[in-house]
């Protein structure tokens, strides 16, 4: 379902939203939050869509709910950019949760996650097992256009799409990832995930320099953006999860409320290791640190 309305203009206002992913280890901090609207109080959260089944959600995350966070479910598994039809259950999976969760979206990848195979006569099926970039050429881009209009016309909510982080780029590229990300939407009507730790590592492997990326990205089709730490090996940023949030990704981010005039923002904090209420504590604390000087300076 394509929609020019923005799906989280009900948290998002005249100051940046700020969010976490919902992970068991922190429902408590989570429910205090949205109780007792202090320091940690999150405007909305998402849930890893392949780790709930409807009808059986956690009673904490329905708490959650129930309090007013929207919850937005995010599929890993979809595989879009692949060659094969989007998967029938698999997107009656996300739309059960969104219906379940009254969630205003549902948000994916722009990424193929499995191939099919044929080797002495008998056929199956590869997994990734990673989120992998499909080639940035005209047919690739088709394939993902019809994979991405079919899921939208059953999900029965709006849909975003993240760019992932691309260490690798095909030799068989002809579009920028913005530029690529950009003709998506205008295409399908999508929204859009800006995963910064994924831009900042694609633009480090690439050579490219993150800031002048990031201002060509498509950002008024963003409904709303990923951060998390991540940590350099060699020459190589890896979005990790589970560190800190380094410095020039922070710096991004504030660039990001910069372009934006600090209006209409929704920021949420991803984090599947190191996993506690002082670690999340200390993103939130960055985040709305980077927020703040963003801005200052719009």
């Amino acid at each position: 379902m394509a929609s020019s309305n923005h799906p989280l203009k009900t948290v998002l206002a005249d100051e940046p939203a700020v969010g976490a992913s919902w992970r068991p280890e922190l429902a408590a901090m989570f429910n205090q939050g949205a109780v007792t609207d202090d320091a940690l109080s999150l405007a909305f959260t998402e849930i890893v869509a392949e780790n709930f089944r409807p009808g059986a959600l956690p009673l904490e995350l329905m708490r959650l709910r129930e309090a007013g966070t929207v919850v937005v479910p995010h599929g890993v598994s979809l595989g879009l950019a692949g060659a094969d039809l989007p998967d029938a259950k698999r997107v009656k999976h996300l739309a059960a949760l969104a219906a379940e969760l009254n969630a205003p979206m549902v948000s994916e990848h722009v990424a193929f996650v499995r191939a099919g195979f044929e080797s002495g006569g008998q056929h199956g099926v590869l997994e990734a097992g990673h989120l992998v970039a499909p080639p940035r050429t005209t047919l690739a881009l088709d394939v993902l256009v019809d994979n991405v209009s079919r899921v939208q016309d059953d999900l029965g909510v709006p849909l975003a799409l993240e760019n992932v982080a691309t260490t690798l780029q095909w030799p068989e590229n002809e579009l920028s990832e913005p530029d690529y990300l950009r003709e998506l939407s205008r295409r399908t009507g999508c929204w859009l995930v800006l995963d910064v730790p994924n831009l900042y590592a694609t633009a480090v492997a690439s050579g490219t320099d993150p800031v002048a990326m990031l201002r060509r990205f498509p950002i008024e089709r963003v409904a709303y953006v990923h951060i998390a730490g991540g940590r350099f090996e060699g020459d190589l940023y890896w979005d990790t999860h589970s560190d800190t949030i380094i410095d020039p990704v922070a710096d991004l981010l504030t660039e990001l409320v910069v372009l934006t005039s600090g209006r209409g923002l929704g920021v949420l904090i991803e984090r599947d290791g190191s996993i506690d209420e002082a670690s999340v504590s200390a993103d939130l604390s960055v985040v709305r640190q980077a927020i703040k000087a963003g801005v200052v300076h719009a």
